[in-house]
């Protein structure tokens, strides 16, 4: 999904995913198997018209299981287990590497947190709505869990802003949306977070005529205790769908 972080919607990335089946690529070629989405909370006016547009797109090239999934439906299924999420990824695969430096300087690999289920998802800090939107929910999404089942999850948050998320900027957005010590906000260089993104599918361009934003994919991405990813959460997911889905993830 490329957009400047004004209407985040799970329906944008499906482009992504269909461009990459249909060339081959890596990254996100597995496709997602439920279109039951939410449309995001801050939608624009002009929504109805791009999940149109996406939907058809979708319809050419997503695997089998759309048909007996229900547009109203709000759950998706995997392996005859209700997630609360967006949808579920098909086939089920081993998460990309994920291998970075958080905004301390600290060394952090995805492959430390197995028998967690880990929520990935990518970022940056001057985001004008929908990353705080994103974090913020995360962080409800934690208080519904209560500490047990809060034990069982970790947030990850990917920047898609090499230049302009520095150790001060993400300390001051972590502080501000209350998660500091509560999720692990990953940077790089360019380099760096450029094979990542490669990795997992993910688009991030500088708006040219606004170049303090950025052009990025906006998605949750669900993953098991064993490592695969499995679940994809819309940017306006509730906060209770990551509450839901935790220890569910978590013994998979």
């Amino acid at each position: 999904m490329r957009y400047r972080g004004r209407t985040a919607t799970f329906l944008a990335d499906v482009r992504v995913a269909s461009r990459e089946s249909a060339t081959g690529g890596a990254g996100l070629a597995a496709l997602i198997s439920s279109q039951a989405m939410r449309p995001a909370r801050t939608a624009s006016r002009s929504l109805p018209s791009l999940v149109t547009v996406v939907l058809a797109l979708a319809a050419a090239t997503v695997v089998s299981g759309c048909g007996s999934s229900s547009a109203s439906s709000k759950h998706a299924a995997g392996e005859h287990v209700k997630f609360a999420a967006a949808g579920t990824l098909t086939p089920v695969a081993a998460a990309p590497p994920l291998v970075l430096r958080n905004y301390l300087g600290q060394r952090v690999n995805i492959d430390s947190y197995r028998g967690k289920a880990v929520f990935v998802t990518f970022i940056y800090t001057h985001c004008p709505d929908v990353c705080p939107l994103i974090v913020s929910d995360m962080r409800v999404a934690q208080n519904l869990m209560g500490p047990a089942k809060r034990a069982r999850a970790q947030m990850i948050a990917v920047s898609v802003d090499p230049r302009g998320d520095t150790r001060k900027s993400v300390a001051r957005f972590l502080a501000q949306h209350e998660m500091t010590g509560r999720m692990q906000y990953l940077v790089g260089s360019a380099r760096e977070l450029g094979a990542v993104w490669k990795a997992w599918g993910v688009g991030s361009e500088r708006d040219a005529q606004h170049p303090d934003l950025v052009e990025h994919s906006g998605l949750v991405y669900g993953i098991t205790g064993s490592g695969k990813r499995m679940t994809i959460y819309a940017a306006s997911f509730q906060p209770s769908d990551l509450a839901h889905d935790t220890p569910l993830l978590a013994v998979r």
